[in-house]
C-alpha cells in the first residue's frame, strides 16, 4: 500500500505578515547604531577601548539585574490578569531611571540597572501576555529573560549571531533551568542550569549595557540625554520581544521548523529588495 506524504500547514496570510514584523522587529538597527544616530558619536568603539575593570563591574552589574528580573518574572507578575497594550508607561518608567544614570554615571550602574532592567521585564511580559504566552508557566519566564540575549547578536565576534543562532545557544540552559523552575520554584535560582543560563545572557546582555552606559557617561549627555538613552533601551528591547513572542506564537501552532524555513524564506526576499 502506498502512502501519501502529508505536506505541513503553511502560514496563512496574516500570520506570514506577523512573520514579516517579526523580522523587522529581530533584524533592526542594533543599539550601538540607535545610539551613533541619536548622539552623533560611535558608542561601539567607545565600548571597545573601555578598562577591563570597567567590563568586569559591567559584567557583575548584568547578571544581578537579570537574576532581579528573573525573581521578578516568577513572583510579582499578575498572571491572571488579561492583556493590555505594553509599551509607552515602561518606557517613561525606564527613561526616568535613566535620568540617574545620565546624572551619576557608571557609579550609579548597581541601582539604575535592576531598576531598569525590572521596568523592561515588566513591559517584555506584557508583550509576551499579548502574543498568548501563559506567564504561569516556567519556559514563559524564561523566554522573558531570553530577550536579553538577543540584544547583543553580533556585536562581540565571539558570540553566535542571528537570532535563532542565539536561541540554539541558549537552548540547553533554558530547557533544563525550565526543569527545576517547575520542580523547585524560586529555589532554583541557585541551580547550576540555572546560574548557566543567566551567565550566558548576561554576557550578550552586558555588551548593549555598555553601550548604554558609555552613553549616559558621554559629557553631552548628562540627566536629561540619560532618560533618552534609557527610553532608546527600552525601546530597543521591546521590539525584540515583539518580534520573539510573535515568531514563540506560530511556533505553537506551526512547529519550529517551518517557522524558521519561513522566517529565513522572507528575510531573504527583504535581504534581495534591500541590495
Amino acid at each position: 500500500m502506498s502512502t501519501i506524504e502529508v505536506m505541513p500547514a503553511r502560514l496563512t496570510g496574516e500570520e506570514t505578515a506577523d512573520l514579516r514584523r517579526a523580522i523587522a522587529c529581530l533584524e533592526a538597527a542594533s543599539f550601538a547604531q540607535r545610539l551613533t544616530d541619536a548622539v552623533g558619536r560611535p558608542i561601539g568603539a567607545i565600548t571597545r577601548n573601555a578598562p577591563e575593570a570597567a567590563r568586569r563591574f559591567i559584567a557583575r552589574a548584568s547578571e544581578s539585574a537579570l537574576r532581579s528580573a528573573l525573581t521578578l518574572a516568577l513572583t510579582t507578575i499578575d498572571r491572571k490578569r488579561a492583556a493590555r497594550p505594553a509599551g509607552r508607561a515602561h518606557t517613561l518608567a525606564a527613561a526616568a531611571s535613566g535620568a540617574v544614570g545620565g546624572a551619576f554615571g557608571l557609579a550609579a550602574l548597581p541601582v539604575e540597572l535592576p531598576l531598569s532592567t525590572a521596568i523592561l521585564m515588566r513591559s517584555i511580559a506584557e508583550i509576551a501576555r499579548e502574543e498568548g504566552e501563559d506567564l504561569g508557566a516556567p519556559n514563559a519566564a524564561l523566554a522573558c529573560v531570553e530577550v536579553f540575549a538577543l540584544g547583543g547578536r553580533g556585536e562581540e565576534a565571539a558570540f553566535e549571531s542571528g537570532y535563532f543562532a542565539i536561541r540554539a545557544a541558549l537552548a540547553q540552559s533554558v530547557s533544563e533551568s525550565a526543569r527545576f523552575l517547575a520542580s523547585q520554584g524560586l529555589g532554583a535560582q541557585s541551580a547550576p542550569a540555572v546560574i548557566r543560563l543567566l551567565s550566558q545572557v548576561a554576557a550578550r546582555f552586558g555588551v548593549i549595557v555598555s553601550e548604554k552606559a558609555a552613553a549616559q557617561a558621554a559629557p553631552i549627555l548628562g540627566a536629561i540625554g540619560g532618560a533618552a538613552v534609557n527610553a532608546a533601551f527600552a525601546s530597543h528591547f521591546q521590539s525584540l520581544a515583539r518580534g520573539h513572542f510573535i515568531v514563540r506564537r506560530l511556533e505553537r501552532t506551526h512547529g519550529a521548523d517551518l517557522v524558521a524555513f519561513e522566517y529565513r524564506r522572507l528575510k531573504g526576499e527583504a535581504d534581495r529588495k534591500a541590495a
